[in-house]
């Protein structure tokens, strides 16, 4: 028999279950509770730019309200 025949052959015999060490419930839950958790730090961020408003009238006074060109 060939080594093509020997795989086939091979294959029709073999019952290896591959198995998920927690239930997928629990994975979808840990992989939901990340989603959440990443979707907070990234909301908290929001509203950086306000935070510095000293630095921002500085940056506006001296550009005379104009961003500069960048190439």
């Amino acid at each position: 028999m060939n080594a093509v025949g020997q795989f086939l052959a091979d294959g029709e015999h073999s019952h290896v279950v591959n198995e998920l060490p927690i239930p997928a419930e629990v994975i979808g839950l840990i992989f939901f509770v990340g989603f959440v958790a990443f979707a907070i730090v990234t909301f908290s961020f929001r509203d950086v730019a306000s935070r510095h408003s000293e630095k921002a009238e500085k940056y506006r006074k001296q550009f005379n309200g104009h961003a500069p060109h960048h190439r």
